[in-house]
């Protein structure tokens, strides 16, 4: 089964940075400073991985677009306040190195905006390994499958080469709609149940275990 997939794609937050939590306390901040009812963390995490903006509506659907653009930048605030926290998870480093000199094409999916991933590639300084890159706020927010027909086709990878790498259902689904493959870690926003539920080709508790499929099985 070795060298099934010619492209792998990573979401980012929750499956190669461990940004999760934080995120979800930036969300909680940003409806308190708004004056809306506060989310819980677990419809915190239910919407990592959508755009910003369509996350923020999500959790409050009777906002004005007022509100909602002043919980956006509320949360940018919060967010970055604590950016200096935030850290790739153990071993991602060396692992997307060595895919990279394993000859697999690498790219990002992220809901993050554009101005926010090239942010964390340059100071985690792996943007240099990536083929491709996608955020919310340039594709369709997922689980619409642009961002990954926009990376496959881009590079001229067939579908069933590529692999969807991510945290959340989000991810998982956006792969189905793509036409790839998915692999779910459950270390990050959404439940392994739920991840489950959506028949990933692997599902992995720690990122180690992931890496150590993808140099077995990818």
């Amino acid at each position: 089964m070795a060298e099934r997939f010619d492209l792998l794609i990573f979401d980012w937050d929750g499956t190669l940075c461990d940004s999760t939590a934080i995120i979800a306390h930036a969300i909680q901040a940003a409806f308190a400073d708004a004056g809306l009812p506060v989310p819980t963390r677990q419809q915190a995490n239910f919407v990592i991985g959508y755009g910003l903006t369509e996350a923020m509506q999500y959790l409050a659907p009777q906002a004005t677009a007022a509100d909602v653009a002043g919980v956006v930048e509320s949360y940018k605030r919060h967010y970055l306040g604590r950016d200096s926290e935030i850290a790739l998870f153990e071993g991602v480093a060396a692992a997307i190195e060595h895919y990279k000199q394993a000859g697999y094409w690498l790219a990002v999916a992220t809901g993050k905006s554009r101005r926010g991933l090239d942010r964390v590639l340059e100071q985690t300084g792996l943007g240099h390994y990536f083929d491709v890159t996608r955020c919310a706020d340039e594709c369709h927010s997922k689980p619409h499958p642009q961002m990954i027909e926009q990376i496959t086709d881009h590079l001229g990878v067939a579908r069933d080469r590529a692999v969807m790498i991510g945290d959340t259902t989000h991810d998982l689904q956006m792969a189905i709609n793509a036409g790839t493959s998915a692999l779910g870690v459950a270390y990050g926003a959404h439940p392994k149940t739920e991840l489950a539920a959506l028949s990933p080709l692997g599902l992995f508790d720690a990122f180690h275990d992931l890496d150590l499929w993808l140099r077995n099985y990818g």
